[in-house]
Protein backbone atom coordinates (compact mmCIF):
# COMPACT_ATOMS: atom_id res chain seq x y z
CA UNK A 1 0.00 0.00 0.00
CA UNK A 2 1.49 2.97 -1.11
CA UNK A 3 2.33 5.54 2.03
CA UNK A 4 1.50 9.42 2.02
CA UNK A 5 4.21 11.63 3.92
CA UNK A 6 1.47 13.87 5.21
CA UNK A 7 2.28 16.92 7.62
CA UNK A 8 0.73 18.41 10.66
CA UNK A 9 -0.90 22.24 9.82
CA UNK A 10 1.62 24.72 10.41
CA UNK A 11 0.05 26.70 13.75
CA UNK A 12 -0.62 30.51 12.99
CA UNK A 13 1.40 32.64 15.25
CA UNK A 14 -1.05 35.29 14.36
CA UNK A 15 -3.76 33.95 16.23
CA UNK A 16 -1.67 33.94 19.52
CA UNK A 17 -0.61 37.67 19.21
CA UNK A 18 -3.58 39.64 20.63
CA UNK A 19 -3.58 36.72 23.70
CA UNK A 20 -0.05 37.19 24.35
CA UNK A 21 0.00 40.72 24.44
CA UNK A 22 -3.29 40.88 26.58
CA UNK A 23 -1.43 38.88 29.07
CA UNK A 24 1.80 40.97 28.77
CA UNK A 25 -0.25 44.39 29.54
CA UNK A 26 -2.21 42.29 32.67
CA UNK A 27 1.31 40.86 33.72
CA UNK A 28 3.14 44.47 33.41
CA UNK A 29 0.48 46.27 35.46
CA UNK A 30 0.02 43.98 38.48
CA UNK A 31 3.50 43.94 38.52
CA UNK A 32 3.85 47.73 38.80
CA UNK A 33 0.53 48.20 40.82
CA UNK A 34 -0.70 45.06 42.29
CA UNK A 35 -4.59 46.96 42.72
CA UNK A 36 -5.01 45.98 39.02
CA UNK A 37 -6.43 43.05 39.44
CA UNK A 38 -8.70 43.87 42.49
CA UNK A 39 -12.25 43.33 41.67
CA UNK A 40 -13.31 46.51 41.43
CA UNK A 41 -11.02 47.85 39.04
CA UNK A 42 -11.68 44.99 36.70
CA UNK A 43 -15.33 45.71 36.59
CA UNK A 44 -14.60 49.17 35.91
CA UNK A 45 -12.67 48.26 32.89
CA UNK A 46 -15.24 45.96 31.73
CA UNK A 47 -17.90 48.41 32.51
CA UNK A 48 -15.86 51.47 30.34
CA UNK A 49 -14.82 49.05 27.56
CA UNK A 50 -18.41 47.76 26.71
CA UNK A 51 -19.32 50.68 24.40
CA UNK A 52 -15.97 51.11 22.31
CA UNK A 53 -16.02 47.13 21.67
CA UNK A 54 -19.85 47.79 20.56
CA UNK A 55 -18.57 50.29 18.08
CA UNK A 56 -15.56 48.67 16.82
CA UNK A 57 -17.88 45.37 16.42
CA UNK A 58 -20.13 47.53 13.74
CA UNK A 59 -16.26 48.86 12.40
CA UNK A 60 -15.41 45.80 11.74
CA UNK A 61 -18.27 44.83 9.80
CA UNK A 62 -17.85 47.74 7.75
CA UNK A 63 -14.30 46.59 7.37
CA UNK A 64 -14.77 43.23 5.91
CA UNK A 65 -17.35 45.08 3.03
CA UNK A 66 -14.00 47.46 2.15
CA UNK A 67 -15.20 50.45 3.61
CA UNK A 68 -14.77 52.43 7.15
CA UNK A 69 -16.77 55.11 9.43
CA UNK A 70 -15.56 58.04 10.50
CA UNK A 71 -18.97 59.26 10.97
CA UNK A 72 -19.32 56.60 14.06
CA UNK A 73 -18.36 59.52 17.24
CA UNK A 74 -20.44 61.80 16.03
CA UNK A 75 -23.45 59.18 15.29
CA UNK A 76 -23.14 58.43 19.20
CA UNK A 77 -22.90 62.06 20.49
CA UNK A 78 -26.29 62.83 17.73
CA UNK A 79 -27.72 59.93 19.14
CA UNK A 80 -26.82 60.75 22.97
CA UNK A 81 -28.35 64.11 22.20
CA UNK A 82 -31.80 62.46 20.31
CA UNK A 83 -32.02 60.65 23.77
CA UNK A 84 -32.46 63.38 25.87
CA UNK A 85 -34.59 65.39 23.17
CA UNK A 86 -37.70 63.57 25.64
CA UNK A 87 -36.99 64.93 29.01
CA UNK A 88 -38.12 61.61 30.06
CA UNK A 89 -38.40 61.33 33.88
CA UNK A 90 -40.30 58.01 33.72
CA UNK A 91 -38.25 54.72 32.57
CA UNK A 92 -41.24 53.12 30.36
CA UNK A 93 -39.64 55.71 27.77
CA UNK A 94 -36.66 53.53 27.54
CA UNK A 95 -37.71 51.25 24.80
CA UNK A 96 -38.85 53.88 22.70
CA UNK A 97 -36.19 55.65 23.01
CA UNK A 98 -34.14 52.64 21.63
CA UNK A 99 -36.33 52.35 18.92
CA UNK A 100 -36.43 55.57 17.46
CA UNK A 101 -32.36 55.84 18.07
CA UNK A 102 -32.33 52.34 16.24
CA UNK A 103 -34.10 53.98 13.00
CA UNK A 104 -32.10 57.12 13.03
CA UNK A 105 -29.13 54.96 13.27
CA UNK A 106 -30.04 52.41 10.67
CA UNK A 107 -30.87 55.92 8.60
CA UNK A 108 -27.33 57.27 8.78
CA UNK A 109 -26.19 54.10 7.59
CA UNK A 110 -28.23 53.87 4.77
CA UNK A 111 -27.07 57.05 3.46
CA UNK A 112 -23.23 56.37 4.06
CA UNK A 113 -23.74 53.45 2.40
CA UNK A 114 -25.54 55.11 -0.64
CA UNK A 115 -23.11 57.48 -0.73
CA UNK A 116 -20.58 54.73 -1.19
CA UNK A 117 -21.92 52.57 -3.22
CA UNK A 118 -24.62 54.23 -5.68
CA UNK A 119 -22.75 57.55 -5.82
CA UNK A 120 -19.48 55.76 -5.89
CA UNK A 121 -17.83 58.59 -2.78
CA UNK A 122 -15.03 57.10 -1.00
CA UNK A 123 -15.69 55.94 2.39
CA UNK A 124 -13.30 58.18 3.87
CA UNK A 125 -14.90 61.58 2.42
CA UNK A 126 -18.54 59.67 2.81
CA UNK A 127 -18.43 59.46 6.38
CA UNK A 128 -15.88 62.17 7.02
CA UNK A 129 -19.18 64.83 5.10
CA UNK A 130 -21.66 62.22 7.03
CA UNK A 131 -19.49 63.22 10.71
CA UNK A 132 -19.53 66.68 10.11
CA UNK A 133 -23.34 67.08 8.59
CA UNK A 134 -24.17 65.31 12.47
CA UNK A 135 -22.13 67.31 13.99
CA UNK A 136 -23.73 70.45 12.37
CA UNK A 137 -27.10 69.31 13.24
CA UNK A 138 -25.98 68.35 16.91
CA UNK A 139 -25.14 71.86 17.63
CA UNK A 140 -28.10 73.53 15.31
CA UNK A 141 -30.27 71.70 17.81
CA UNK A 142 -28.29 71.95 21.18
CA UNK A 143 -27.19 75.84 20.38
CA UNK A 144 -23.86 74.52 21.85
CA UNK A 145 -24.99 73.20 24.92
CA UNK A 146 -27.75 69.66 25.69
CA UNK A 147 -30.01 70.80 27.81
CA UNK A 148 -32.33 67.54 27.89
CA UNK A 149 -32.45 64.39 30.60
CA UNK A 150 -32.60 61.10 30.53
CA UNK A 151 -34.52 58.56 32.44
CA UNK A 152 -32.21 57.59 35.04
CA UNK A 153 -32.52 53.82 33.90
CA UNK A 154 -29.80 54.44 31.30
CA UNK A 155 -27.62 55.29 34.63
CA UNK A 156 -28.13 51.76 34.78
CA UNK A 157 -27.82 50.42 31.56
CA UNK A 158 -24.64 51.80 31.73
CA UNK A 159 -23.01 51.87 34.75
CA UNK A 160 -25.20 49.63 36.62
CA UNK A 161 -24.45 45.87 37.93
CA UNK A 162 -26.60 42.75 37.60
CA UNK A 163 -25.67 39.22 38.90
CA UNK A 164 -22.10 41.25 40.01
CA UNK A 165 -21.60 41.63 36.35
CA UNK A 166 -22.03 45.19 34.48
CA UNK A 167 -25.32 45.54 32.62
CA UNK A 168 -23.47 47.28 30.18
CA UNK A 169 -21.41 44.44 29.11
CA UNK A 170 -23.74 41.49 29.13
CA UNK A 171 -25.91 43.51 26.49
CA UNK A 172 -22.40 43.78 24.90
CA UNK A 173 -21.91 40.15 25.16
CA UNK A 174 -25.35 39.84 23.66
CA UNK A 175 -25.24 41.80 20.82
CA UNK A 176 -21.93 40.00 19.91
CA UNK A 177 -23.37 36.68 20.05
CA UNK A 178 -26.34 37.59 17.52
CA UNK A 179 -23.39 39.47 14.97
CA UNK A 180 -21.17 36.27 15.56
CA UNK A 181 -23.83 33.85 14.79
CA UNK A 182 -24.77 36.17 11.66
CA UNK A 183 -21.31 36.51 10.34
CA UNK A 184 -20.35 32.43 11.03
CA UNK A 185 -22.73 30.89 10.34
CA UNK A 186 -25.41 32.42 8.15
CA UNK A 187 -25.61 33.67 3.99
CA UNK A 188 -25.16 37.36 4.80
CA UNK A 189 -22.27 36.38 6.53
CA UNK A 190 -20.85 34.47 3.85
CA UNK A 191 -21.83 37.33 1.55
CA UNK A 192 -20.35 39.63 3.54
CA UNK A 193 -16.66 38.04 3.16
CA UNK A 194 -17.25 37.34 -0.19
CA UNK A 195 -18.11 40.41 -0.89
CA UNK A 196 -14.96 42.34 1.03
CA UNK A 197 -12.97 39.78 -0.71
CA UNK A 198 -13.22 40.22 -3.99
CA UNK A 199 -16.29 41.85 -4.83
CA UNK A 200 -15.86 41.53 -8.45
CA UNK A 201 -16.18 37.71 -8.15
CA UNK A 202 -19.01 38.37 -6.08
CA UNK A 203 -20.99 40.10 -8.91
CA UNK A 204 -20.34 37.56 -11.15
CA UNK A 205 -21.76 34.60 -8.89
CA UNK A 206 -25.01 36.67 -8.89
CA UNK A 207 -24.36 38.51 -5.41
CA UNK A 208 -25.64 42.12 -5.12
CA UNK A 209 -22.13 43.56 -3.65
CA UNK A 210 -23.38 47.11 -3.33
CA UNK A 211 -27.35 46.11 -1.20
CA UNK A 212 -24.60 43.76 1.00
CA UNK A 213 -22.07 47.05 1.75
CA UNK A 214 -24.83 48.62 2.42
CA UNK A 215 -26.07 45.99 5.00
CA UNK A 216 -22.82 46.27 6.37
CA UNK A 217 -22.70 50.74 6.90
CA UNK A 218 -26.41 49.70 8.37
CA UNK A 219 -25.32 47.17 10.89
CA UNK A 220 -22.32 49.76 11.75
CA UNK A 221 -24.20 52.98 12.70
CA UNK A 222 -27.23 50.87 14.55
CA UNK A 223 -24.40 49.23 16.91
CA UNK A 224 -22.52 52.77 17.65
CA UNK A 225 -25.91 54.37 17.97
CA UNK A 226 -26.81 51.65 20.76
CA UNK A 227 -22.99 52.26 22.15
CA UNK A 228 -23.65 55.80 22.32
CA UNK A 229 -26.52 55.33 24.38
CA UNK A 230 -24.70 53.08 26.66
CA UNK A 231 -21.70 55.29 26.35
CA UNK A 232 -23.99 58.16 27.70
CA UNK A 233 -25.39 55.95 30.50
CA UNK A 234 -22.01 55.17 31.97
CA UNK A 235 -20.82 59.10 31.73
CA UNK A 236 -24.05 60.05 33.54
CA UNK A 237 -24.06 63.39 31.27
CA UNK A 238 -24.61 64.00 27.61
CA UNK A 239 -22.75 66.55 25.92
CA UNK A 240 -21.70 67.63 22.46
CA UNK A 241 -18.44 65.19 22.15
CA UNK A 242 -19.96 62.02 24.19
CA UNK A 243 -17.82 59.31 22.02
CA UNK A 244 -15.35 62.01 21.04
CA UNK A 245 -12.37 59.43 19.54
CA UNK A 246 -13.74 56.40 18.80
CA UNK A 247 -13.84 57.03 15.33
CA UNK A 248 -10.18 56.19 15.55
CA UNK A 249 -9.59 54.30 18.48
CA UNK A 250 -12.51 51.69 16.58
CA UNK A 251 -10.60 51.15 13.46
CA UNK A 252 -7.27 50.98 15.06
CA UNK A 253 -8.79 48.07 17.49
CA UNK A 254 -10.40 46.18 14.59
CA UNK A 255 -6.81 46.68 12.92
CA UNK A 256 -5.08 45.28 15.79
CA UNK A 257 -7.20 42.41 15.96
CA UNK A 258 -7.12 41.45 12.06
CA UNK A 259 -9.76 42.88 10.53
CA UNK A 260 -8.31 43.64 7.01
CA UNK A 261 -8.66 47.58 5.45
CA UNK A 262 -8.55 45.34 2.38
CA UNK A 263 -11.93 43.81 3.37
CA UNK A 264 -12.77 39.84 3.43
CA UNK A 265 -10.36 39.22 6.04
CA UNK A 266 -10.85 38.86 10.22
CA UNK A 267 -13.78 39.12 13.00
CA UNK A 268 -15.05 40.38 15.59
CA UNK A 269 -13.51 38.23 18.04
CA UNK A 270 -10.32 39.87 17.12
CA UNK A 271 -11.20 43.34 16.51
CA UNK A 272 -13.11 42.95 20.23
CA UNK A 273 -9.91 42.08 21.35
CA UNK A 274 -8.26 44.95 20.12
CA UNK A 275 -10.53 47.33 21.74
CA UNK A 276 -10.03 45.36 25.33
CA UNK A 277 -6.16 46.57 24.66
CA UNK A 278 -6.87 49.96 24.33
CA UNK A 279 -8.75 50.07 27.02
CA UNK A 280 -6.22 48.20 29.61
CA UNK A 281 -3.61 50.85 28.09
CA UNK A 282 -5.78 54.04 29.43
CA UNK A 283 -5.91 52.23 32.59
CA UNK A 284 -2.72 51.40 32.94
CA UNK A 285 -1.65 54.41 32.55
CA UNK A 286 -4.33 56.61 34.78
CA UNK A 287 -3.60 53.57 37.71
CA UNK A 288 0.30 54.40 37.25
CA UNK A 289 -0.39 58.31 38.04
CA UNK A 290 1.34 58.89 34.82
CA UNK A 291 0.20 62.64 32.67
CA UNK A 292 -1.92 62.79 29.85
CA UNK A 293 1.18 63.99 27.43
CA UNK A 294 2.95 60.28 28.65
CA UNK A 295 -0.96 58.35 28.65
CA UNK A 296 -0.83 59.47 24.78
CA UNK A 297 2.98 58.47 24.25
CA UNK A 298 2.47 55.28 25.65
CA UNK A 299 -1.13 54.41 24.20
CA UNK A 300 0.40 55.08 20.55
CA UNK A 301 3.62 52.96 21.13
CA UNK A 302 1.85 50.11 22.25
CA UNK A 303 -0.63 50.50 19.45
CA UNK A 304 2.29 50.84 16.73
CA UNK A 305 4.40 48.03 18.00
CA UNK A 306 1.15 45.95 18.77
CA UNK A 307 -0.28 46.38 14.87
CA UNK A 308 3.66 45.29 13.88
CA UNK A 309 3.89 42.58 16.08
CA UNK A 310 0.52 40.97 14.18
CA UNK A 311 1.48 42.12 10.87
CA UNK A 312 4.40 39.91 11.13
CA UNK A 313 2.92 37.16 12.72
CA UNK A 314 0.65 37.24 9.54
CA UNK A 315 3.58 36.97 7.49
CA UNK A 316 5.28 34.31 8.98
CA UNK A 317 2.27 32.51 8.93
CA UNK A 318 2.19 32.48 4.90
Amino acid sequence: MPTTNLRPLPLNPARFALPALLVALVATATALQPSFLSGGNLQNILTQASPLLIVTMGQAVVMLVRGLDLSVASLMATMAVVATAFNASDDSAIPMIFAIVVVLSAIVGLANGLLVTRRKVSPFIATLAMMIVLQGLRFAYTKGAPAGSLPQGFRYLGAGRLWGFPVNLILFALLFAILWVVLSKTSLGRRIYIVGGNPRAAELVGLNSDRITIVGYVLCSVLAGLGGLLLVGYVGTVDNWVGRGYELDSIIAAVMGGVSLAGGAGGIAGATAGGLILILISNIVVILGLPVQAQLIIKGVIIVSASALFVRSQRRST
